[in-house]
Formats: C-alpha cells, structure tokens, sequence
C-alpha cells in the first residue's frame, strides 16, 4: 500500500460546493501521480486538514492511501519514476496499521470484571473485555442516554439538579454533552479501532479522515447507547443508577464492592458485588468516589490541573479572523482555535475544548455549585463560539497536604459562582473589556451569552484565585496578538470552568493496577491518566488488555 500526503485543493477550486471535495482531491492525487483512476485498485482518504496561514489561499492538505492493479511491482516501479519529483518525499509504502483484540478466553472466569463508570473509558474497557469473553459488569450512577438528556433538560428549564443524571454523570460521561472531540496529542494503536467503532456505532464516517475530528452532542447520545448495544451483544451486562459507596478490602486485595441501585418505582437498594478485578473508570467529577478512596488509604497524589471561565465571540467573527473572504464558505466550516502562553510571571494559559458555532452548557454536578463547560452541535452551525479559557493551578499552590485539598478549592470555587449568579444556578458573567480594566459589567453588549440558565452580570473574579484572574488578564493580550479580536472588550467571559481535568491520580503501577491494591484498575481522566476522548478511550483499552492477560495467568495456575 502506498501512502500520498501532502496533496494540495486550493479552497477558491472548489467554489463552495462540498460534493465537488472528494473529486477534485482524487483528480489532485492521479495528477501529482501521473496516474490514471483504472490504474488504482482501492483508494481512500486518510487524512484531511485545513491549511489557513494565508488567509487569501487557503488550501485543502490532503493524504490518501491507495493500491495499485499491478501489485507490489507497480508499486515499487511508481515509486522510482517518481523519485526525482518533488512528491517523493511525500510518498512511501506503508503497511496498514495492525491492531488486534485480546484473544477470547476460552471459558468466562467464576468472577467478572467490574467496570465502575460508562464514560469512554469504561465504554471501551468493558467492550474490550466483553469481546474476550470475560463478561463484564458495567455500573453507572447515571441515566441511560434518553433518561439523562431528559435530566439536562429539566435542569436548564427548573434548576432543579438531578445529583445522579447530569451533564457529569450518564451514558457517555461528560464527553456526551461537550461536543464529542476526538483530536488528541497522544497516539495509541488503538485509535484507529476507536474511530471505528464510533462510525460502527453511529457517528459520521468523516472522522476517519478529519485532522480534528468530532461527533457532535446531538449524535454522541446515539453512539454512547449503540456503544452500549455492542457491550451487550458481546456478553456484558450494564447497569444504570448503580452507584459505588463503598469497596471491601482484605490484605491489600480487593474483595467485593458495595453499590447503591435506584429501582425503576424509585426505591434504594444496597447490594454488595463480589469482585476481584475492579476497574475505576469513575471521571474527574466523582469526588464522593475520591473520599471513598482516601477513606480506605488507596494511595492518590496531587497533579496540576487548570481552572478558569467560557470565553464567547460571535462565530462569525472568529471565521473572519481566521478564514477572510472565505469566512462562510461551507467546505470549510466554523472556523476551531487553539491558544496558548507561557507568561513572564511563569504561569501560563490556554484554551480547552473550543466549542465552534457551539454554546456553554451547565454542568454542575452537586447543590449549590455553578460549572460551566462547552459543546457544540454535529452542524456546529449556532451563533457563538466559546472555549475555555484557563490557567493551571499547580499543587505548590494548594495549601497543606491533604490529597483532596484540588477537589475542596474546585468547590469552593463552584460555590461562589452559584452565589454570585443569585443561587438559582445563574451564572456570573463579565465582559472581557470590563474583566481587563477590573470593573464590573452591567449588561449584555454584541455576544449574547448562552448559558442556558442565564447570567447575572458584574465580576468573575470573587469566583476565583488572585493568581488564576491575573494570569487570565495577562494573557488576553497575548491571545489577542495571536488571534485578533479575542480581546474584544464586548466577548463575554462566564464563570466557572473546574473541571477540565481531575486535580488528583490514583497512582497505579506498572501492571495498571493501583500501586498499593491489587485488583483496582484505575483508569482515564477521572483517574489522572487521559486527557480527553480518544486519549480515555485507550487507556480503556490498555488496562482492559493488561486485564485479560490476568485473567489468563489465573487460568494457567
């Protein structure tokens, strides 16, 4: 197989019209080659990025990769025609990346495998082990993805929170309701088998090939549940409103959990699961299952983690910046950034989870706590763009040595945004110009926001450390040098942003396993090991692997 990069489609060819993509690049890729379309068995695009330096020649950086009729021969003959040409740095021959499943067992073990946590994580760990033949059992303290949604929406419309079923906790887990991202900086062999099986389970083949590939909040409900279906059909067992209250321990071993059910008529029940092999795929927002743990001496660490506001623009104002005349154009979309700073006080700041065309959501997960997070629909075709805008909290800065000291500044954070929107879940809000000259806000002025329980205007910064705000406000003319316009005095700034990542690992060991018992598996973000889709979907998968090969030492003794 040969693999072609760096095909180039000026995005003026095109004239708009999105069909005419995927010919005009394979007509690209026979001329570069000096081929013609019978002389190419297969052939399909790998990779597709935007290219948007020059903002009056943006151009379509493309990568196939194909087979030719006539075999390897073909293939290596191609090769030294072109070997002169400027393409030849360009092409090589590749064999397709392998990535294989764990073996079935062939018997299912006396005890299961527990996965606490349907987020991706939990997802693709226990998919894994479903399709070794292990059959596990997967809990989650939330709703199915219908039920949850249900939740979200009530909560917007009421402020009546539901502790259980929430933008944090369901189906999916907080990747459901924030835009469904998949770029990642990691790379894992297994990335390939997880795009797959998004596609397999519902999203759009584009993420195959999209250098930023993402689902999109309105379809990620579909994927989670048909993710669910998958587990299932391979001889897993999920349950949701499960909840873990305590674990059981005996010489440093694992022995059973305790968890908490909801039944259908709304009634508690306490079962005990005996489980050897338990996987913590719980999420950065799980704090009662932090406690848990340092209750029970489960060695945790501090770790850096960033806190901070949503920044709004108007979409089309960002589309400008970056696209020029092409601002608009259907091919290529809303218009994504990506910024960062390192500062000369030696702090830095950065976006996270740029939302394009997208809204601010309310995520809080406990009473009297406001958090805001973003997400963006498949279309990505809303009014605003937001992101996040942060600075990192180091644990040097926190004070004492209590492990959860992250998690109590996070809350006390999230407190005193609730009590500064009014207490009823509104959200404090500031204009950029305002936040930057110290002065409060008084209103709405172009950016309309769209945090959906509403803002009350005046300052973000009680919300927040002093070294958090002037970090924020040292750095906004930075990011304005680098994306004009992300300063404007009318973007609207809304807090607050806590939960990025977790503030605390479960410290594991080589084996995966938690470096002081045997048996828990702690595992993705909320375990201080991902950060994100993708990179929590692998790790999923890496500890699910590590699993099955105990399960095989088991059955060899």
């Amino acid at each position: 197989m040969l693999e072609v990069s760096n095909i180039k489609l000026p995005i003026s060819s095109l004239h708009g019209n999105t069909k005419a993509e995927a010919p005009a690049g394979r007509t690209a890729l026979y001329q570069t080659l000096h081929l013609k379309p019978e002389d190419i068995s297969s052939i399909e695009l790998h990779r597709r990025s935007i290219d948007a330096r020059k903002r009056n020649n943006i151009i379509l950086v493309l990568t196939y990769r194909l087979t030719l009729r006539g075999g390897l021969a073909a293939e290596k003959n191609l090769l030294h025609k072109l070997s002169r040409k400027p393409i030849a740095k360009h092409i090589k021959r590749i064999e397709p990346e392998a990535f294989a499943l764990p073996t079935m067992l062939p018997q299912p073990p006396r005890q299961r495998p527990v996965v606490i946590g349907a987020g991706c994580a939990g997802l693709f760990c226990a998919l894994v082990l479903a399709r070794a033949g292990l059959a596990p059992l997967l809990i989650e303290r939330g709703d199915d993805a219908q039920r949850r949604t249900e939740a979200v929406t009530h909560f917007n419309q009421t402020g009546e929170l539901d502790l259980e079923s929430n933008i944090q906790f369901g189906l999916g887990g907080a990747g459901t309701f924030s835009d469904g991202k998949l770029n990642t900086g990691t790379k894992s062999p297994s990335h390939r088998f997880i795009l797959e099986a998004f596609v397999e389970a519902g999203a759009s083949r584009s993420i195959l090939w999209d250098a930023k590939p993402h689902v999109g909040s309105d379809v990620l409900p579909t994927v989670v549940t048909n993710l669910v279906r998958m587990i299932k059909a391979a001889g897993g067992d999920v349950a949701f409103r499960t909840r873990l209250v305590d674990l059981t321990l005996k010489d440093q071993q694992i022995q059973s959990i305790t968890v908490e059910r909801t039944e259908a008529h709304g009634d508690i029940k306490i079962e005990t699961i005996p489980a050897t092999q338990v996987i913590l795929a719980t999420g950065h927002s799980a704090r009662d299952v932090f406690e848990l743990l340092n209750h029970h001496g489960v060695r945790m660490e501090r770790k850096t983690f960033a806190m901070g506001v949503r920044i709004e623009h108007l979409q089309a104002d960002i589309d400008r910046t970056l696209y020029g005349s092409e601002a608009g154009n259907p091919v290529l979309g809303a218009a994504a950034y990506k910024l960062s700073v390192h500062l000369p006080s030696g702090r830095s700041a950065f976006s996270f989870c740029m939302c394009p065309g997208g809204s601010v959501v309310a995520a809080s997960s406990e009473k009297n706590g406001v958090v805001t997070n973003g997400m963006s629909l498949s279309k990505r075709n809303g009014t605003n763009a937001n992101s996040g805008l942060l600075a990192n909290v180091f644990p040097d800065d926190l004070p004492g040595d209590n492990v959860l000291e992250g998690i109590a500044l996070q809350r006390a954070c999230e407190r005193a945004a609730f009590e500064a929107g009014g207490g009823t879940y509104v959200a404090p809000a500031q204009l950029v110009g305002d936040f930057v000259r110290s002065q409060k806000s008084s209103g709405v002025a172009k950016v309309q926001p769209t945090y959906p329980r509403g803002v009350s205007w005046g300052s973000i910064e009680s919300c927040l450390p002093d070294y958090i705000t002037n970090t924020l406000r040292e750095a906004l003319p930075h990011f304005d040098h680098k994306l004009h316009g992300f300063a404007a005095d009318d973007a609207v700034l809304t807090g607050v942003e806590t939960r990025s990542s977790s503030p605390v690992r479960i410290t594991r060991n080589d084996s995966g396993q938690s470096i002081n018992v045997k048996g828990l598996w702690p595992v993705g973000e909320g375990a201080g090991y991902a950060g994100g889709i993708m990179s929590a979907a692998a790790d999923g998968i890496r500890i699910a692997e590590l699993i099955v090969q105990c399960y095989e030492c088991m059955a060899a003794v």
